[in-house]
């Protein structure tokens, strides 16, 4: 398998400036390597450092030592020294993330919110929407609801419109922060089935799931952030 995620001495810590300026180390030295077609949950305590990991990944936080590679077609690049166009080029093509939370332009309808990371592809208006609306479907998002803007939605609603919006492009890297945290058993399946069609086309995919079943129905790997 092919080499998709290399994080090699990874140093993140944050200061408390109101607070004195107290500094607490959070990532020290981490190492995490992750292949193509494998998803790796990484689980800890709360605080250890899981959700700092995932947003170092997609370049949200800028560490404070060593090197985060990310694969890009045939080669390697490091997203700690890369230009800003370069890390919004790899957002827009090769590195999908889906947080907890979704944050849309209010009155956007929801369908249009789906299908944007496909449309800023290039693809056809036609198939974008198809593929949405697919993606909504099997999220059980109702159709009523389609042509409304999801601010006003409930949690669990908005969640899966945010999973839906994250998997309409194949990305071949995943990370997955807490996505079926408010859902019901049925949609967390439903996560689940897509998470491992995203590993069967061979995404690597890096999650955090504080629901057991879920990480056991999806981990190949189970990783303790303290041991990175």
């Amino acid at each position: 398998m092919t080499t998709m995620i290399d994080v090699r001495g990874v140093e993140k810590s944050f200061t408390l400036h109101n607070q004195g300026g107290a500094s607490f180390s959070v990532l020290e030295r981490a190492q995490l390597q992750v292949a193509s077609a494998e998803c790796v949950v990484l689980h800890g305590q709360s605080g250890a450092g899981k959700s700092t990991l995932l947003k170092a990944l997609y370049a949200n936080y800028a560490v404070d030592g060593g090197s985060i590679e990310l694969r890009d077609g045939k080669q390697m690049v490091d997203i700690t020294t890369a230009l800003p166009r370069r890390i919004l080029a790899l957002r827009e093509r090769t590195v999908g993330y889906v947080s907890q939370f979704l944050r849309v332009i209010p009155r956007v309808p929801t369908l249009e919110v789906v299908m944007q990371p496909l449309l800023d592809l290039g693809v056809e208006r036609a198939v974008c929407q198809a593929k949405a609306e697919d993606l909504l479907s099997r999220l059980n998002v109702p159709q009523r609801l389609w042509s409304l803007s999801p601010s006003t939605f409930s949690g669990g609603e908005q969640q899966r419109v945010n999973i839906a919006r994250g998997f309409i492009v194949d990305y071949p890297i995943l990370l997955l922060d807490e996505p079926t945290a408010s859902l019901d058993a049925s949609n967390r399946k439903v996560v689940v089935q897509l998470i491992n069609e995203a590993k069967a086309r061979g995404a690597a995919i890096v999650g955090i799931f504080h629901d057991e079943d879920v990480r056991e129905a999806v981990a190949d790997r189970l990783v303790d952030i303290r041991a990175l």
